[in-house]
């Protein structure tokens, strides 16, 4: 097997996500044959940096031997199992962990394969408790500029364009409040109080990416706005749920963005690094009021019956223990913010550059965005030419992010700035 052969069998038959296909009749596709720590290598063995951990689910390198050997372990156990009416010790192992680590009286976990399911479960779970509790709400909060995943009721929260224009007939109705855009978020809270004073009859929940909307072009925002929406949403009997999908698992500096925060949502989706980039699952955390509203006899009506074949996979939930045990064993945290500093320190750098700005970080999450180019699609010019410079970047538009895995080393990254100035000096 070679590149060549590869590519050509790839796109007689496969289909790729967020992708217009066309455009690889001049954008290389890559096979890659092997992966370790940061490195991806291609049937060429030539390698490439994953600067952005693969779609932002590799926490911990690679071929994580830990992570790999608690997964082999278990395959000769136990490989699945059906998770109603049964159940199996490393989901055990893992929820009680997860609820521990999250605190804040989240004692219960509902478990799915992806995030956008974690949503959908969210979503559907607080317009049944308020129908339980007698209430007929039926729509929904979210911020601009917002995501929260692809099927199509996380799509309706969302709010960037690109992804859900096309689909707007088959969508829920959903109403919007404004993202803060600086430090002072006075105005966004006002416009978020005159909706709730509105429509909070109508609204289940709001739901929210705390402290960066990673899709929406990395935007970030204080952790202070969201405290203060929290406490409005709950003073006008509104829920809320926090999307940590992207931003859990340590990348915005703590364990979890909620622990930035003092005030507390009503649910919590997990997703993408839980099991280090391994194995698909995610997880809805909640609270024992709300499960309580589901607790009655089967006549009632009242179980929130809504399952998915691979709910709670058990290789999955192995995995996931075995991320846990990394972050207890070895220090992850603090070792990241040495790395963030370093990162945000190299990426300064870049800043001579008069056509990029708005630098901007957030644990270890960094970006900044190209103002003006000559090209079209800036963002994609910067894709091609970092690849002949072993860099596997994905610039969202015309920002660029850095979002690697935890295992990344100072030198390879200031590998990556370097490559970057090196294509910038020639933009």
């Amino acid at each position: 097997m070679d590149n060549e052969f590869l590519k050509q069998l790839d796109l007689k038959h496969i289909w790729h996500p967020c992708t217009q296909m066309k455009d690889h009749e001049n954008v290389p596709l890559i096979p890659i044959k092997k992966a370790k720590g940061v490195w991806l290598y291609d049937f060429d063995d030539k390698r490439y940096l994953d600067c952005i951990s693969s779609w932002w689910v590799n926490l911990f390198g690679h071929c994580n031997e830990k992570i790999a050997n608690a997964i082999k372990r278990q395959v000769d156990e136990l490989e699945h199992v059906i998770l109603a009416g049964f159940t199996h010790e490393p989901i055990i192992k893992l929820s009680a962990r997860l609820c521990e680590k999250v605190g804040r009286d989240f004692n219960k976990c509902f478990y799915a394969d992806n995030g956008s399911s974690a949503v959908e479960i969210a979503l559907k779970m607080s317009f049944h408790y308020h129908l339980n509790q007698g209430l007929k709400k039926n729509k929904f909060l979210s911020l601009s500029n917002s995501y929260h995943g692809e099927t199509l009721g996380a799509l309706s929260v969302g709010d960037v364009a690109l992804y859900k224009d096309t689909y707007n007939p088959l969508l829920l109705e959903c109403l919007n409040a404004p993202v803060p855009k600086n430090k002072d978020y006075q105005e966004e809270l006002f416009a978020l109080k005159g909706i709730l004073e509105k429509h909070s009859s109508e609204i289940c929940a709001f739901i929210l990416e705390p402290l960066v909307q990673c899709a929406g072009n990395m935007h970030m925002y204080e952790a202070g706005f969201i405290d203060e929406a929290i406490k409005l949403c709950h003073e006008f009997n509104v829920q809320v749920i926090f999307d940590e999908i992207a931003v859990g698992f340590g990348r915005t500096g703590t364990l979890f963005a909620l622990h930035q925060c003092k005030q507390s949502p009503d649910f919590i989706c997990l997703s993408k690094g839980i099991t280090g980039g391994f194995m698909p699952l995610s997880v809805v955390l909640t609270k024992d009021e709300i499960y309580q509203a589901f607790y009655a006899p089967y006549k009632e009506y009242k179980a929130f019956l809504h399952s998915h074949s691979y709910t709670g996979n058990t290789l999955a939930c192995a995995a996931a223990n075995a991320v846990l045990d990394i972050f207890e064993n070895e220090n992850i945290l603090e070792k990241n913010k040495i790395l963030s500093t370093f990162i945000q320190q190299e990426f300064s750098r870049l800043k001579k550059f008069d056509f990029l700005g708005n630098f901007r970080a957030c644990g270890m999450i960094s970006a900044f965005d190209i103002l003006n180019a000559k090209y079209e699609r800036a963002g994609l010019e910067v894709f091609k030419r970092a690849l002949k410079k072993d860099l596997l970047l994905r610039p969202l538009g015309n920002t660029i992010y850095f979002m690697p895995p935890y295992v990344i080393t100072k030198e390879q990254i200031s590998y990556v700035v370097d490559s970057l100035e090196q294509i910038f000096n020639d933009f």
